[in-house]
């Protein structure tokens, strides 16, 4: 019993994680208010995908599973996310038709055709950054590159859609992605920091057994 609990639970927090994850960018976008604009502009973006699959990798020890339940999770989300558009093909309030949201990803266009090719999307990118969220777990420098690739994604995301699309877009859209590329760096800055910090007490620990070591040695 405890065996198949361990089992299941993940699996049904990754995929109604992944089912969250479809729902909230064309949900709130049914709302006129400059929030819930925000946070469909956030949602209808891939860095958070990317980041629902490194989560799932990180905190699956498995690498199997960290690529097959991101790649699942993110399947949820497509189909869920094209499944709810279908159904409510309305314009997010704050956004643009044509250019506010990720090409493909766009009110009334053909859900069949949409879902199979962001289906595919999310095996090919869904699983490699599963993976990379399991590695990313290694403490120290080698783990900090691939902790630092949702930082990297939300930064040159941010810059893409801030340089391409702002002067067609409302300032809900300049400041939700203003926001978005200032995060990036912070937590970019705090993740380096972090393992600075723990790299150092590490070393002071290490170093410390040592000193107590060597007078026992004497002795």
């Amino acid at each position: 019993m405890r065996f198949t609990g361990a089992r299941v639970v993940p699996v049904a927090v990754s995929l109604g994680a992944g089912l969250l994850l479809g729902l909230v960018g064309p949900v709130a976008g049914e709302w006129d208010d400059p929030v819930c604009a925000a946070v469909s502009i956030v949602f209808s973006s891939g860095w958070p995908w990317a980041c629902y699959a490194f989560l799932v990798g990180y905190f699956r020890r498995s690498k199997i599973e960290s690529a097959l339940l991101s790649f699942l999770g993110l399947a949820v989300g497509v189909v869920t996310y094209y499944s709810f558009k279908d159904m409510n093909p309305t314009i997010p309030a704050g956004m643009e038709p044509a250019t506010s949201v990720p090409a493909g990803m766009e009110s009334g266009a053909s859900s069949e055709g949409q879902i199979r090719v962001w289906g595919i999307a999310a095996f090919v990118f869904g699983a490699p950054v599963g993976l990379v969220g399991n590695v990313a777990r290694a403490p120290g420098v080698g783990g900090l590159l691939f902790r630092l690739l949702v930082p990297l994604i939300a930064f040159f995301e941010a810059i893409q859609r801030l340089s391409t699309e702002t002067d067609s877009q409302g300032p809900v859209f300049a400041m939700t992605w203003n926001v978005i590329r200032v995060a990036a760096c912070v937590v970019a800055v705090a993740l380096m920091g972090h393992t600075a910090w723990s790299w150092r007490v590490r070393r002071s620990r290490a170093d410390g057994r040592t000193e107590v070591a060597a007078p026992a040695r004497r002795l």
